[in-house]
């Protein structure tokens, strides 16, 4: 009689919390430079560093397998980099995985949404920070907002099964858009999320402290026009969500600062070049890239090096405003 075939260990780590989802950066490259993520001279990646589209394929097979459920492609900007259609594609055809979502600046949508909804994306972030071309022009240094917005109504028109708008909010920057942005997004059904800043990397342009705007600020400006309702939906990430009274549409906050949210963290990067980072503001990370270059088409020894991972991951990040960042990557290294 043989043995009953038992299913693959999850990805448990040492505190208990599964991760069963996995946000893969395919470049650290963008065609903007917004003020938050990066310097304004930056230097990227030489392109032969970065993992291929077949191993970074390679690579979510095997999370896959090990009970990773959720991938989201991120950057930098993910949609600059040659032929990642490829990618979608593989990735949207692989069974086990059941959300294949995608965070982008939105300025390529107009030539790829349809694309990217034929090929199994169901989900799609679009970064959005303020409704004012100037200060759009300012905040991303060199992005177009009308780009931007032809490339959310083409997101619209592709038919996903949800858009969510993410908006980091500066004070003294753009505090005052926070209502144009929530009814933005109320007019076109669209959910939105607010996130703190995170110190990730120098970037030269703002003192971080100093305009550090807080998700309560964020909630306590819209409640001052629309009343906020609590609720326990998730979309599998950070953001802690409320239903707008009289709408459709969830607000999300996304709160590194003011309200840590490590303690159910079931997340962990896949840098462009490799690194299987288990903490977004920490350094504990494993070399994929070179165990998979050094076992080509060996899927077993990927999978234990992903396994043996866990016993790393931290139990959270330690960013405190006011200090040099801890982590000097920026964020389009770390995928955003």
């Amino acid at each position: 009689m043989n043995p009953p075939i038992l299913p693959p260990p999850l990805l448990v780590d040492r505190f208990g919390r599964q991760v069963t989802y996995l946000r893969i950066s395919v470049t650290d490259r963008c065609d903007f430079r917004c003020v938050y993520c990066m310097a304004e001279e930056m230097r990227f990646l030489p392109r032969q560093q970065l993992l291929t589209l077949e191993e970074i394929t390679q690579i979510a097979q095997a999370f896959i397998a090990l009970g990773v459920t959720k991938i989201r492609l991120t950057g930098g900007e993910p949609l600059v980099r040659r032929g990642i259609m490829a990618l979608f594609e593989a990735l949207g055809a692989l069974d086990g995985l059941k959300d294949l979502s995608l965070t982008t600046n939105g300025s390529q949508l107009v030539r790829h949404a349809g694309d990217l909804r034929a090929a199994g994306v169901s989900r799609v972030n679009i970064s959005l920070d303020s409704l004012k071309a100037d200060r759009f022009r300012r905040l991303t240094r060199t992005g177009n907002l009308d780009q931007v917005l032809a490339g959310i109504e083409a997101a619209m028109d592709a038919g996903f099964a949800r858009i969510k708008l993410n908006s980091v909010i500066l004070k003294g920057r753009n505090e005052d858009e926070i209502l144009d942005l929530v009814n933005y997004a109320r007019i076109r059904d669209l959910d939105i999320s607010f996130i703190e800043e995170m110190p990730l990397g120098l970037i030269g342009d703002h003192d971080r402290a100093e305009v550090h705007y807080s998700s309560d600020e964020v909630r306590a400006d819209i409640e001052a026009r629309h009343a906020l309702i609590p609720t326990t939906e998730h979309t599998g990430g950070p953001s802690r969500y409320y239903r707008l009274d009289g709408a459709s549409i969830r607000v999300g906050f996304i709160s590194p600062h003011s309200h840590n949210f490590c303690d159910s963290c079931n997340r962990v990067r896949l840098t462009a070049e490799g690194r299987l980072l288990l903490c977004l503001g920490q350094e504990h990370a494993v070399d994929l890239k070179r165990v998979i270059r050094a076992n080509p088409g060996d899927r077993q020894a990927l999978q234990t090096a992903i396994r043996q991972s866990m016993p790393i991951k931290p139990w959270g990040h330690e960013f405190q405003l006011g200090t040099q960042p801890l982590i000097f990557r920026h964020m389009n290294r770390t995928g955003g």
